[in-house]
Protein backbone atom coordinates (compact mmCIF):
# COMPACT_ATOMS: atom_id res chain seq x y z
CA UNK A 1 0.00 0.00 0.00
CA UNK A 2 1.32 3.41 -0.93
CA UNK A 3 0.36 6.72 0.69
CA UNK A 4 0.57 9.87 -1.45
CA UNK A 5 0.14 13.33 0.06
CA UNK A 6 -1.38 15.83 -2.36
CA UNK A 7 -0.87 19.58 -2.25
CA UNK A 8 -3.83 21.85 -1.45
CA UNK A 9 -4.33 23.09 -5.04
CA UNK A 10 -5.79 19.85 -6.46
CA UNK A 11 -9.35 21.21 -6.69
CA UNK A 12 -10.76 18.67 -9.18
CA UNK A 13 -9.35 15.74 -7.24
CA UNK A 14 -10.62 17.26 -3.98
CA UNK A 15 -14.16 17.12 -5.44
CA UNK A 16 -13.70 13.38 -6.05
CA UNK A 17 -12.63 12.94 -2.43
CA UNK A 18 -15.74 14.79 -1.24
CA UNK A 19 -17.88 12.41 -3.34
CA UNK A 20 -16.00 9.42 -1.88
CA UNK A 21 -16.99 10.59 1.62
CA UNK A 22 -20.60 9.84 0.67
CA UNK A 23 -19.82 6.50 -1.01
CA UNK A 24 -17.29 4.68 -3.15
CA UNK A 25 -16.40 6.33 -6.47
CA UNK A 26 -15.37 4.34 -9.55
CA UNK A 27 -12.95 6.27 -11.74
CA UNK A 28 -12.76 5.10 -15.35
CA UNK A 29 -9.93 6.18 -17.63
CA UNK A 30 -10.32 6.73 -21.36
CA UNK A 31 -8.61 3.38 -22.02
CA UNK A 32 -11.25 1.57 -19.93
CA UNK A 33 -9.17 0.87 -16.81
CA UNK A 34 -11.12 1.40 -13.62
CA UNK A 35 -10.12 2.35 -10.10
CA UNK A 36 -12.12 2.71 -6.93
CA UNK A 37 -11.82 5.66 -4.58
CA UNK A 38 -13.11 4.92 -1.10
CA UNK A 39 -12.94 6.76 2.21
CA UNK A 40 -11.09 4.74 4.86
CA UNK A 41 -10.65 4.88 8.59
CA UNK A 42 -8.06 3.45 10.98
CA UNK A 43 -9.77 0.06 10.99
CA UNK A 44 -9.58 -0.16 7.19
CA UNK A 45 -5.85 0.57 7.35
CA UNK A 46 -5.31 -2.03 10.06
CA UNK A 47 -7.21 -4.64 8.04
CA UNK A 48 -5.12 -3.91 4.95
CA UNK A 49 -1.90 -4.21 6.94
CA UNK A 50 -3.07 -7.44 8.56
CA UNK A 51 -3.77 -8.93 5.14
CA UNK A 52 -0.18 -8.18 4.16
CA UNK A 53 1.12 -10.07 7.23
CA UNK A 54 2.07 -13.41 5.65
CA UNK A 55 2.55 -15.23 8.97
CA UNK A 56 -0.88 -14.14 10.19
CA UNK A 57 -2.54 -15.15 6.92
CA UNK A 58 -0.86 -18.58 7.03
CA UNK A 59 -1.99 -19.06 10.64
CA UNK A 60 -5.58 -18.09 9.81
CA UNK A 61 -5.62 -20.34 6.74
CA UNK A 62 -4.34 -23.29 8.78
CA UNK A 63 -6.86 -22.58 11.52
CA UNK A 64 -9.72 -22.36 9.04
CA UNK A 65 -8.90 -25.86 7.77
CA UNK A 66 -9.18 -27.42 11.22
CA UNK A 67 -12.18 -29.71 11.43
CA UNK A 68 -11.79 -31.12 14.94
CA UNK A 69 -13.72 -29.18 17.55
CA UNK A 70 -14.33 -29.49 21.27
CA UNK A 71 -17.91 -29.24 22.57
CA UNK A 72 -18.47 -26.27 24.87
CA UNK A 73 -19.24 -28.49 27.88
CA UNK A 74 -15.95 -30.36 27.40
CA UNK A 75 -14.08 -27.07 27.11
CA UNK A 76 -15.63 -25.83 30.36
CA UNK A 77 -14.70 -29.11 32.11
CA UNK A 78 -11.09 -28.75 30.97
CA UNK A 79 -11.00 -25.28 32.50
CA UNK A 80 -12.74 -26.49 35.66
CA UNK A 81 -15.61 -24.10 35.03
CA UNK A 82 -18.26 -26.75 35.72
Amino acid sequence: MTTITLPEDFTEIRLLFEQANDGDVIIQLADGRQFILSAIDDLDIEIARSRQNQKLMEFLEKRAKQTKTIPLDEFKRRLDLI
